[in-house]
């Protein structure tokens, strides 16, 4: 190893940094989150560093660097555009047995700055030894990622149990085992939820019932958004990295999938119209089953799975078995799709409210209030309403509607072949023909800004001519 990782108890130790601009801002502030106390020598100092001086957080030693001001301090740090200054005080330190880095100047480094995953307690630290530091900036990317962001505070509370535990169990190994369920079970998924007591009284029942350690697993509905895997939640990535199984519709697509944990199973429960491959009782029974077998299942929905996704039902059953769950929110595709066709829902000049439609409801509702959705000044954004498109025209058209409304049928929004086919509601039926699936409708006047505000992949006009969109950097 070129470098010994290890960290420093800074907590109110003299450090000293050579140094009063944004570089040495940046790292005052890793210092001050470690309990450091900072002694600045520099001519002037940033605004922020001079904030900090007036709370009393900094003291501002010297506008001069001298040797002597080295003499009792526990590290320094040189962060000025001086480079004889820089190595003056490299050598200085060197030369009192100090540690010292000076700022993009590795050789004169005694000790170096990793890049951070700050979890605290928990504290993951990445160096490639100064040779590739945005390299190390893109792995601790990677990481925080996967690191859920309850992490820190499940180390802080399972700390405060170690005592206890350690009393429960004489061997090491079984302590071991403990934790390891713990962090693999009940106790970590209270702690992502924020259900801190429930979390510590799943602690209290493993430590009291050690041998019956819940058999029963979890469900987790997910939603994965509309199609481009970057919209995927960093929670949501979280969850599908610690499945068991996953159980996916056919809204979610591959680029989702592929994040997946890669020894899950994959279940495909997709349902398309007149074509139910499972049904959702089925469905139901089937979520409930995987989780009594001990299993942490996620439930994997395009888009949100609580806006036409049957997720709050899929809930009930498993609340019915007493089955623990977790709900992980997605974009739905009338935010998403529509914000990748450069059309805004809302708009001060042409609507003021939007309205979420399903074009699918059961064979027994025939309650649809046509008045209300032929308003004007309002956005609809239909979601699987490709089929009834004929009818959503004529109704609307028949209470009220302008036939002259913009419309768009957005196929496969957000994906890399999204299509967009705008034209006014008197052809509704014809575009709906012509779109990809999924394919989200969107009716309305801000239907006419998709010509200014188009940023993403192509659009097609009613004309059927598939035309480039521009984006404009200027």
């Amino acid at each position: 190893m070129d470098y010994l990782p290890i960290f420093a108890d800074l907590r109110q130790r003299p450090v000293l940094v050579v140094g009063g601009g944004e570089v040495a801002a940046r790292k005052i502030d890793l210092l001050l989150r470690a309990g450091a106390a900072v002694r600045i020598v520099a001519q002037s100092l940033s605004p922020e560093l001079e904030h900090r001086r007036q709370a009393s957080q900094v003291s501002w030693l010297a506008e001069r660097f001298v040797p002597q001001q080295l003499d009792d301090v526990f590290l320094v740090i040189a962060a000025t555009d001086d480079a004889r200054l820089n190595a003056e005080v490299f050598e200085q330190a060197n030369q009192r047995q100090r540690l010292a880095n000076v700022v993009d100047d590795q050789p004169k480094c005694s000790f170096i700055f990793p890049s951070i995953v700050d979890r605290s307690p928990i504290v993951v630290a990445i160096s490639s030894s100064g040779t590739a530091p945005v390299l190390a900036r893109l792995l601790r990317e990677k990481l925080e990622t996967l690191l859920p962001a309850s992490l820190g505070k499940m180390a802080e509370i399972a700390g405060g149990w170690r005592e206890r535990v350690k009393q429960r169990f004489s061997s090491m190994r079984a302590r071991r085992r403990f934790w390891e369920q713990a962090f693999d079970g009940s106790f970590a998924s209270l702690m992502a939820a924020g259900k801190i007591p429930q979390a510590e009284q799943a602690l209290q029942y493993q430590l009291d019932n050690p041998e019956a350690i819940a058999q029963n697993g979890e469900v987790t509905l997910v939603g994965a958004g509309p199609g481009d895997a970057g919209l995927l939640t960093l929670r949501g990535l979280q969850v599908m990295q610690q499945a068991d199984v996953v159980l996916y519709d056919y809204l979610v697509s591959e680029e989702v999938l592929d994040l997946v944990r890669r020894d899950a199973d994959k279940i495909c429960v997709g349902k398309r119209a007149s074509s139910h491959s499972v049904a959702q009782d089925d469905i139901n029974r089937l979520l409930v089953k995987l989780a009594l077998q001990g299993k942490k299942v996620v439930r994997l929905k395009g888009g949100d799975p609580f806006i036409f996704g049957r997720g709050g039902e899929e809930l009930q059953a498993v609340k019915a078995a007493g089955i623990p769950f977790q709900v992980v929110p997605g974009v739905t595709a009338a935010a998403g799709a529509t914000a990748y066709a450069g059309i805004p829902l809302t708009h001060r000049d042409y609507a003021q409210s939007v309205v979420f439609v399903t074009g699918h409801c059961r064979p027994e509702d025939n309650g649809v209030q046509w008045e209300t959705l032929a308003k004007g000044k309002q956005t609809l954004a239909i979601y699987m309403g490709t089929l009834k498109a004929a009818e959503i025209s004529q109704q609307l058209i028949a209470h009220g509607r302008a036939a002259s409304t913009p419309v768009a049928v957005i196929g496969r929004g957000t994906r890399t072949d999204q299509q967009v086919l705008t034209g006014t509601l008197d052809n509704l039926e014809h575009l709906a023909q012509q779109a990809p699936t999924p394919a989200l409708l969107v009716i309305g006047e801000v239907v006419a800004l998709h010509s200014q505000l188009a940023w993403f992949g192509h659009h097609l006009q009613a004309d059927g001519v598939q035309r480039p969109t521009v984006v404009n950097l200027a």
